[in-house]
């Protein structure tokens, strides 16, 4: 299949290894003084380690590859560590940072109702592509799928939606949906989640994201109903469950 992965300029790169920790999957390795990509398979193509590379060495190509394979990145991280790690995240762009950002629930709902326009987002990143599917705030958590048009026709979506769920957001036609189907597959088959929920608007193209949680949700967890919120322009919302 033709995808994104790494590409590796090995006349730039002077093997200082800063790439090395960044790549959670461990798609990369230091050999013979230079960066090298371990396995396609082990690589995710959304170059996380690009802004770890002081030489300019490290690009994002289109080409002939492998399929990016969760399973493999799994049982390899396993076998090093000896169990399901996250890896800490440092330097580098910030929206690959893992964050909990807990807050007071204390005499929540008259508070949340007084302040409408308070923030109930648990954790950082909140896209799709950058969140790894072994994210501790993915653990058993309700899932919410979100296209990421939805919270600008939905005006209490932090209070209705957001609140007490991890939130994945993501745009089926701007974005790989391969993509997305691989990595919803290996949250929900790595981290169990309670409940699926998926918001979408009306527009056709919308519906690939549902489309994707299914396919993702029937290969793991198939007995797991998955809410579906169709939103529409207005502000119009219309459930359903498959």
């Amino acid at each position: 299949m033709h995808r994104e992965i790494i590409h590796i300029d090995e006349e730039k790169c002077n093997g200082c290894g800063l790439c090395v920790p960044s790549c959670i999957e461990g798609a990369l390795r230091i050999v013979n003084g230079k960066a090298k990509l371990v396995s396609e398979v082990y690589c995710d193509g959304l170059g996380a380690c690009i802004g770890e590379c002081p030489q300019g060495a490290l690009s994002i190509e289109r080409r002939e590859a492998e399929p990016f394979d969760e399973d493999a990145v799994l049982e390899q991280v396993t076998k090093e560590n000896g169990k399901k790690t996250v890896p800490s995240v440092s330097g580098g762009c910030p929206g690959s940072a893992i964050m909990n950002m807990l807050r007071e629930t204390e005499g929540s709902e008259s508070t949340a109702s007084a302040t409408p326009s308070r923030s109930h987002l648990g954790h950082w990143p909140v896209q799709l592509r950058l969140i790894p599917y072994d994210a501790p705030f993915l653990k058993d958590a309700d899932i919410l799928v979100c296209a990421d048009c939805v919270p600008f026709a939905v005006p209490d979506m932090h209070s209705r939606y957001i609140k007490d769920h991890a939130v994945l957001v993501g745009c089926p036609k701007l974005d790989d949906l391969a993509l997305y189907r691989e990595k919803l597959a290996a949250i929900f088959k790595t981290c169990s989640p309670n409940s699926i929920t998926v918001l979408r608007m009306e527009v056709p193209c919308c519906s690939g994201l549902t489309r994707a949680v299914v396919e993702a949700r029937n290969r793991t967890m198939p007995d797991m109903p998955v809410d579906v919120h169709e939103i529409f322009i207005d502000g119009d919302i219309e459930k359903s469950t498959v």
